[in-house]
């Protein structure tokens, strides 16, 4: 019986994939648990298993296409049998393309009255006052490419596929859930979805401006630097997604950053108790990170607009910590939420959170465990940081930073004694939060630091 391998839907949130590499063909004979293809989110990559055992009867989209979820990828079963059911939208199997495609070139670059006097123009399809060629029709549904931006080149004023493929690389791209609605809008959106894609979420948002598209200036031919000295890299889905949300953070908030130390001494020595106490006790590994996350989880709540979210004309306040906790991944930073931390206790915190970080190094963290944070801890204390400006991630309202520890000097009872000193650095929106609210939480948290186990017996 023929079986139809769908594409996944990780996570509520998420509309579509990219498929990014397949690893069967046309044809291929497949067992239970082989991998037939890897797809992405804007976050997360993830490799998709046969669920069945067979023949590989046929393959609905290409490496690069954009798949709306719980849409037919491809079909498993016996040689011979009907697929005719489970293609997708109805749509007949392109069997021959290449001929296809090579006459609708030919077409393309000939004069328009040369090609009606050879007989080579192509069928149109008339989409609204767009004329469009049935392939580059197909393209443009598959990748979700927007045609009302498209320069037609074809015969007769007809889109053809390189348009579509310009689309394609101008970012002029489109989820299938937001196509309708978006269709009839006039203004063009800044898409927040993959590569670029305008998503159901972008349509209830303000228009933002968008740079005319054009090439890049030519490098000056000074001699000095050879193509084969450098390498251009295209952007992965998650840079993307990081540089945007980076970008609009810095340019949308007015941040400011505070500085400031405490005794670590109280939380190294309980640190050094539950590492030597830790297996026979049934305990988590529970890191100086996690010392942290609890500390601040217990304050946060005190100072609730450092537990909001900045909304525009509104502050929305939340009345449980659900933590962000910033992750280095090989595929760039993932922040990973920790919900309802001030309800869980330090051991709960310290096995969740290295559960998030191993799906996010892997790759196959649920999308929607990535949303929802209200306050941010970044820590690269490590990798030797004494101090440093972390962004905001937006629309949150703060994110603390925690750096490296270090050996200071205090004077105590006329004795100059050493201690070692842990500096903690938080960022804030200035349009959200004053400086003198901003600064009594980053003191009562150093207070509950210096005095840990008094706070863990409230």
């Amino acid at each position: 019986m023929a079986t139809p391998v769908i594409m996944p839907r990780q996570g509520n949130t998420v509309e579509s994939c990219i498929l990014t590499e397949w690893f069967v063909k046309k044809g291929d004979k497949v067992k239970e648990g082989d991998l037939l293809f890897s797809y992405e989110t804007d976050k997360a990559a993830f490799e998709e298993e046969s669920k069945v055992s067979g023949t590989v009867l046929e393959i609905f989209f290409n490496e690069g296409d954009d798949i709306p979820v719980l849409t037919n990828v491809c079909v498993i079963g016996e040689e011979g049998e009907d697929i005719t059911p489970f293609i997708p939208g109805g749509a007949p199997v392109q069997k021959t393309e290449e001929p296809e495609k090579a006459r609708e070139q030919a077409a393309a670059e000939m004069p328009a009255d040369e090609a009606k006097v050879s007989g080579e123009t192509k069928p149109q399809i008339k989409t609204g006052e767009v004329f469009i060629s049935p392939r580059a029709k197909n393209l443009a549904e598959k990748i979700g490419a927007d045609i009302r931006f498209a320069t037609p080149t074809g015969p007769d004023g007809r889109i053809i596929e390189r348009d579509i493929r310009k689309l394609q690389q101008e970012g002029h791209l489109v989820t299938a859930a937001a196509k309708e609605a978006y269709s009839g809008m006039e203004q063009q959106l800044q898409g927040s979805g993959l590569g670029g894609r305008v998503t159901t979420s972008d349509l209830g948002r303000p228009a933002a401006a968008v740079e005319p598209s054009g090439k890049a200036e030519p490098v000056p031919e000074s001699g000095t630097v050879s193509e084969a000295e450098y390498e251009d890299v295209k952007l992965s889905n998650i840079r993307r997604v990081i540089a945007k949300t980076m970008h609009e953070s810095l340019s949308q908030m007015a941040q400011l950053t505070l500085n400031t130390s405490f005794d670590a001494t109280e939380i190294l020595d309980f640190r050094r108790k539950l590492k030597a106490n830790a297996e026979k006790m049934g305990l988590a590994n529970i890191t100086i990170n996690d010392i942290l996350l609890y500390a601040v989880s217990r304050i946060l709540p005190k100072h609730k607009a450092l537990n909001a979210h900045f909304m525009g004309d509104s502050i929305r306040y939340f009345k449980n910590v659900h933590l962000g906790v910033a992750v280095d991944t090989e595929r760039g930073l993932m922040v990973p939420t920790l919900f309802n931390a001030n309800l869980k206790s330090l051991n709960q915190i310290a096995a969740e959170t290295k559960e998030l970080a191993k799906e996010c190094q892997k790759g196959t963290i649920n999308p929607d465990s990535l949303k929802g944070g209200t306050f941010t801890v970044t820590n690269l204390g490590a990798l030797g940081i004494e101090s440093f400006t972390p962004v905001i991630n937006p629309p949150q309202t703060a994110i603390l930073g925690v750096n490296t520890t270090e050996q200071k000097f205090r004077e105590k009872d006329g004795v100059i004694e050493p201690y070692m000193s842990m500096s903690l650095s938080l960022t804030f929106d200035h349009r959200a939060v004053d400086g003198a609210p901003a600064a009594r939480f980053l003191k009562d948290l150093k207070e509950a630091l210096e005095n840990f186990t008094v706070l863990l017996s409230l």
